[in-house]
């Protein structure tokens, strides 16, 4: 079986154990289309790996990341009769809403 960054192209008989590895059923035709798909893949990573890279740094993302949080900067926040009273139901000094847990018993 080919390789990448070998000289050896993948064959139709590479592609058909590998489709009953798979345990998938392909055609003639289909062999044929798979392996020289296949073939371009594996060049296509074998290429890759002919990138001059010893003078690249290691990294997590290709452009570099900032952060766009605000800083923590404590505020005012608004009035508690305000909240209560754009809420559509409050009880004592808090939000009502509807139970969704049984009794807690």
């Amino acid at each position: 079986m080919g390789f990448p960054g070998s000289m050896s192209s993948i064959s139709r008989e590479d592609v058909a154990h590998l489709a009953r590895l798979a345990r998938l059923a392909v055609t003639d035709d289909e062999l044929d289309r798979f392996a020289g798909q296949l073939d371009q893949v594996l060049g296509a990573v074998a290429r890759v790996g002919e990138a001059a890279v010893a003078d690249v740094p290691p990294m997590s993302h290709a452009v570099p990341l900032t952060n766009v949080l605000r800083a923590d900067v404590v505020t005012p926040s608004l009035p508690r009769d305000v909240v209560l009273a754009g809420a559509p139901a409050a009880e004592d000094d808090r939000i009502r809403v509807p139970r969704i847990l049984g009794d807690a018993e």
